[in-house]
C-alpha cells in the first residue's frame, strides 16, 4: 500500500515537473485541436517568439524569415517597434541544423546562449470549426 502511494505521489511530481505553462502551452494546444496552414517561404512579419525556461514560457512579437521550409532569420520586436535581428548562425535545432517548422510551430530552436525557443506563425491557425447554435425550450420564449 505505501508503495503505491509513493509512486501516485512521484508519478505526481514528475508529471507536473514536466509540464508547460504559458504561452506557448496555450498556442501549442490550439494548434494541435485547429490545425495549420502551410507556411510559405517569405518573411513572416506575425510571429510569437516564445522562450521556454524550466517548464515556464513568455512570448516576444517578432519576425521570420523561412527559406525552403526551414527558419533561416529570426527578428524580435523592441517596445518602439524596433528589431533586432538574430543570424541564422547563432540558433539550431537539435540537430544542429536550421529548424523546420511542423504544424504551424517551429521545432525547438536552442540558442548559441543556451535560450530555448519556438517560433509560432500565428497567421496560419485554421480558425475554429464551426458548431450548430442550440436554442432552448418552450420556457425560454
Amino acid at each position: 500500500m505505501k508503495r503505491i502511494i509513493l509512486l501516485g505521489f512521484f508519478s505526481l511530481i514528475l508529471g507536473s515537473a514536466f509540464a508547460q505553462t504559458g504561452c506557448y502551452a496555450d498556442w501549442k494546444k490550439a494548434f494541435d485541436e485547429r490545425g495549420a496552414y502551410a507556411v510559405g517561404d517569405e518573411v513572416h512579419r506575425n510571429v510569437y517568439i516564445a522562450f521556454v525556461e524550466e517548464g515556464e514560457s513568455y512570448c516576444v512579437a517578432g519576425k521570420a524569415r523561412v527559406e525552403y521550409g526551414k527558419i533561416v532569420s529570426i527578428w524580435l520586436m523592441f517596445e518602439d517597434g524596433t528589431y533586432d535581428l538574430m543570424e541564422a548562425d547563432k540558433f539550431t535545432n537539435k540537430a544542429k541544423s536550421a529548424p523546420t517548422i511542423i504544424n504551424g510551430i517551429s521545432e525547438e530552436i536552442i540558442t548559441k546562449e543556451g535560450e530555448h525557443l519556438y517560433i509560432i506563425f500565428v497567421d496560419k491557425i485554421k480558425p475554429k470549426k464551426k458548431t450548430y447554435k442550440t436554442v432552448g425550450g418552450p420556457g425560454d420564449l
